[in-house]
């Protein structure tokens, strides 16, 4: 099994070393043809107005799109924020329309403001219990009707799923839980 990890832009590596670790072949992602040759994709935590340009400059949009309606995607932090769905409320960034969420960029607060916390999962009606690191994490502000809230931090959803995509507004791969990477490709 091939999972692509977009390759624009953004920490992609700790993601490949997770596939790894869950018996999965890991492919960078850098030309829309690609997209061909692997059966579920990660959008990974990066600078999202960067991301969003380097989307349209390299004519990404619309094979993503075409992917996402077959295919699974994992997105974390800025892949969460390319992937969100209803209003989007950075003008500079412009989602892919995947996950029927809004988001905010930066809603924790700036670097300094980073943190690491545990997070109760609940999937397949059991928690699980997870290590969370949040980097200049996005806040999910509104939620569509068909998505499922995973795991919240405090009261605010933190990871959600629609379909057969998930997204997250932390960072998994830096405390090496492959949970999320199993269960949006497990199933492939």
């Amino acid at each position: 099994m091939k999972i692509g990890l977009l390759a624009l832009q953004g920490d992609y590596e700790k993601h490949s070393q997770i596939l790894t670790q869950l018996d999965m072949q890991s492919v960078l992602i850098r030309y829309p043809k690609q997209l061909d040759d692997v059966s579920g994709l990660i959008i990974p935590g990066g600078e999202s107005t960067t991301m969003s340009k380097l989307i349209d400059a390299t004519h990404f949009r619309r094979p993503l799109k075409a992917f996402a309606q077959d295919y699974p995607i994992l997105g974390t932090c800025a892949g969460l924020i390319m992937m969100s769905y209803l209003e989007q409320l950075d003008s500079r960034v412009k989602p892919l329309n995947i996950i029927a969420v809004s988001v905010g960029r930066n809603a924790y607060g700036r670097q300094q403001n980073s943190f690491v916390d545990q997070l109760t999962v609940n999937v397949d009606d059991q928690q699980k219990s997870i290590t969370a690191t949040f980097i200049r994490a996005p806040q999910i502000t509104t939620l569509g009707p068909d998505v499922e809230v995973l795991a919240r931090h405090n009261t605010m959803p933190v990871a959600v799923r629609q379909g057969h995509h998930i997204g997250l507004t932390f960072h998994p791969e830096l405390n090496d839980v492959g949970l999320f990477h199993q269960l949006a490709f497990g199933g492939v």
